[in-house]
């Protein structure tokens, strides 16, 4: 039987100082279907999506909701319409519980006389957390929390308001395998419900996996919407990028050399114990484990951000003491966070500026620090053309970017150093497939030019595909180590999971 439309989106169309970021798109969502939502950075999805939540206006076209046109001056227009939407990054009050987070803006239902019953609503959240299947601290301020919870709490928040239509964004960009599989269970179990979910990710794995439905973008135009059970991930990728992709993982096979860099017994009380590795000239060294197993702090140890309780780490056979990230920086490390918006890029500076900013001291005059510009520009140049990143000009600030850009960039920024050792944590979180093949390409360059790269990633077929080595983590151990052509996805999954 055919399902009864929910949402009906009509040749909408959004410019942004002449430029347009929507040209005359449509989007349909049944009722009680899931329905993906793919594009490269920048194809006009979130646009799409703050447009249909009231975040954004529109310059023409329609929404329909439940066959009735609808138009929202704010986002609370949306939710009293039965519309919310979990951002991919999170919109959660830090300060507040997760039981406050949770019915911010609902506190009448446990008010009495002007006075809100906390107990009543942290009951509540405990109910509503138990239902999803969720085991989450209610009564945890959200700053204590990790990335991942945040990410559950948005989506029991978004239960609570009774929502006929969830738009996720990103929704799995911070959860492990495991709690993408309950986040899954959730959305399976709404939509049984006849809630509508538009499920936007980058992960065409995910897409196939979860939605009945997907609709494609590309640069501000609708491409078309199929049926999963009729398409394939190789249809899917042509039709996002509107070309052929010469391998995702495009493997360079490199000339390996001798260790940059050995560790040996590196600890930290309480969150990793013991973890020794090294990694060699013109190496990809992958990480792989499940989120919590400690692979970013003993990265973040390394690298001078975290302290060592105990442990030793040499470059090049010299034993080194890092105590902090300019040690680091002076030894030959780069390091790309995982955390690209709070740990990466200066949201408010320019391209340029985030790019040039661990070099500032190599372009100032030796008398006064005056910045010679001309010799920074030059090299801020030299490096957006090789890491090819799309901005309009150095100037323009750095989170106007798509995600890529951002990435890109702040990759760059460590490659102006000329680093002996890249740890990439995460490089290609939350970045559309293209983009993901870009930074895969310079990877190759980078390890043909005979830097080591340590790369840290939750999605084991990137490990597979770039990496020479591979290291699993577990629980902050080190539990296992083979070459490329001994790894398989069962083989990694055995030991990650114990």
């Amino acid at each position: 039987m055919e399902r009864e439309t929910l949402l009906h989106v009509k040749n909408v169309s959004k410019s942004f100082l002449g430029v347009k970021a929507l040209d005359k798109v449509s989007l349909e969502v049944k009722k009680g279907e899931v329905h993906g939502v793919i594009g490269e950075n920048g194809a006009g999805k979130s646009t799409l999506m703050n447009i249909i939540f009231g975040s954004l206006p529109r310059d023409e076209g329609e929404i329909l909701l439940q066959g009735r046109p609808v138009s929202f001056a704010n986002p609370a227009d949306a939710i009293a319409a039965g519309i919310s939407m979990i951002h991919q990054e999170t919109r959660l009050v830090q300060q507040f519980t997760a039981s406050e987070n949770i019915w911010l803006g609902a506190e009448k239902l446990f008010s009495s006389h002007g006075f809100t019953d906390n107990k009543k609503r942290d009951a509540a959240s405990r109910e509503l957390l138990s239902s999803l299947g969720l085991e989450l601290p209610s009564d945890k301020r959200v700053c204590d929390v990790s990335a991942a919870q945040m990410q559950l709490i948005e989506v029991a928040r978004a239960v609570a308001t009774k929502a006929k239509l969830i738009i996720m964004d990103e929704p799995t960009s911070s959860l492990s395998e495991r709690e993408v599989a309950a986040l899954f269970k959730i959305i399976r179990s709404l939509a049984d419900q006849g809630v509508s979910i538009v499920f936007i990710s980058h992960k065409i794995d995910e897409i196939i996996q979860i939605c009945d439905r997907v609709s494609i973008y590309r640069d501000g135009k609708y491409i078309r919407t199929s049926d999963i059970a009729e398409t394939s991930a190789e249809e899917i990728i042509r039709a996002v990028v509107g070309r052929e992709l010469s391998g995702i993982f495009p493997k360079v096979e490199a000339e390996i050399g001798e260790p940059v860099l050995e560790v040996r017994g590196l600890t930290r009380q309480g969150v990793f114990e013991d973890v020794s590795f090294s990694v060699r000239k013109g190496e990809i060294l992958g990480f792989s484990g499940l989120a919590g197993a400690g692979r970013s702090e003993v990265m973040q140890a390394i690298f001078g951000i975290d302290p060592l309780d105990r442990g030793e780490i040499y470059v090049e056979g010299r034993k080194v003491a890092i105590k902090h990230p300019s040690d680091a920086v002076r030894l030959g490390f780069g390091m790309v966070t995982e955390d690209r918006l709070r740990k990466g890029i200066i949201a408010k500076f320019s391209v340029a500026s985030n790019i040039s900013i661990v070099r500032l001291r190599d372009f100032c005059t030796r008398a006064v620090h005056f910045i010679r510009r001309r010799q920074e520009n030059a090299k801020v140049d030299e490096t957006i053309r090789m890491m090819q990143i799309k901005a309009s000009s150095p100037e323009q600030r750095i989170d106007s970017l798509s995600g890529g850009n951002q990435q890109k960039a702040i990759i760059g920024r460590w490659i102006m150093t000329n680093p002996k050792i890249l740890i990439l944590d995460e490089p290609t979180r939350g970045i559309d497939v293209g983009s993901k093949s870009e930074i895969h390409r310079l990877m190759g360059e980078f390890v043909k030019q005979g830097m080591a790269v340590i790369l840290i990633s939750s999605e084991l077929p990137e490990v597979l595909g770039m990496a020479d080595r591979i290291v699993v983590m577990r629980e902050g151990r080190a539990v296992f180590e083979c070459d490329r052509k001994d790894a398989t996805q069962e083989l990694i999954g055995k030991y990650a999971l114990g």
